[in-house]
């Protein structure tokens, strides 16, 4: 991925939001040629030269200080998640760091992580990383997403939901989760740029999703720490869950996700039903043969 041209683009789709009467600035003339803020209304609300801004807009990042990062993150108005991309970019966009693109060590999970997602009885969890890679889960989680997650084989949420016909149906609010994947994948992608596996998979699904790069191009991007999710289970039906993310301190780029169910709800129901079905042995196949 392209670093300048990243911050070019972020830039340019974030003032393009903004009206010059939400920040409080006049409005000169009837016949605006752009939908949101004029760079010079920017650089002034940001407190530097026009060429200064016009500069950092056309991907020309180095040397820029936080200071000025955090002066165009409020002129621009971004959330925490938005001001976070925006210095992730500038940081890949200086020389020393813009490097060839590299694929990223085999993450591995590690034995105790494992237990502790195995001693997880009653939540459905699991390990992703930020590529969207579920990368190991225990035994509710495995089957709250038997739709596509098999165990020994990682699978990706993104490829699931864009490439997948089941997962409009298995997500009752596709278009919300498949707007929350894409903004995960542009944060990832502003941290680390040259990952040579995530661009694989943004150029897979790119080349494969009108709708996945439809979404891409708005630069959107999220924090996924917690939430809910509406699922549609081919055993036990409708669930609403609550998730938690915890990062993984010693396993960079690891994160865990526990899924609950509110107490007394049908989706408690469900997921206590879920459970009885895991833990229901299958009986083996009699096999019966002719008596002489």
């Amino acid at each position: 991925m392209d670093a300048k041209n990243e911050i070019r683009e972020f830039l340019t789709s974030r003032r393009a939001r903004i009206t010059p009467e939400q920040v409080g600035l006049p409005i000169y003339g009837e016949n605006r040629r752009v939908p949101g803020l004029r760079r010079e209304e920017v650089a002034l609300l940001a407190g530097v030269s026009v060429d200064y801004y016009t500069r950092l807009e056309r991907g020309n990042a180095h040397g820029v200080s936080d200071s000025v990062l955090d002066a165009l993150a409020r002129a621009l108005r971004l959330d925490e998640a938005e001001r976070s991309h925006l210095f992730d970019l500038a940081r890949a966009a200086q020389p020393a760091v813009a490097t060839r693109k590299r694929r990223a060590t085999k993450q591995q999970i590690r034995p105790a992580v494992q237990r502790i997602l195995d001693a997880m009885t009653h939540a459905p969890a699991f390990i992703r990383n930020g590529r969207l890679d579920i990368l190991a889960a225990n035994q509710l989680g495995y089957a709250l997403y038997s739709t596509y997650l098999t165990p020994g084989r990682p699978a990706n949420t993104a490829r699931f939901v864009f490439l997948d016909p089941r997962a409009e149906h298995f997500y009752h609010d596709w278009d919300h989760v498949a707007n929350e994947l894409v903004a995960i994948l542009r944060s990832e992608a502003g941290r680390n740029p040259y990952d040579r596996d995530l661009t694989n998979l943004i150029g897979e699904l790119s080349t494969q999703s009108e709708i996945f790069r439809t979404k891409w191009a708005t630069h959107n991007v999220r924090f996924h720490d917690t939430g809910t999710k509406q699922l549609h289970h081919p055993i036990v039906g409708d669930l609403e869950l609550t998730y938690e993310a915890m990062e993984l301190s010693a396993d960079d780029g690891l994160t865990m996700f526990a899924y609950t169910a509110e107490p007394g709800t049908k989706s408690e129901q469900a997921l206590h039903l879920l459970g009885s079905w895991v833990a229901t042995p299958v009986e083996p196949a009699v096999r019966t043969t002719d008596q002489a």
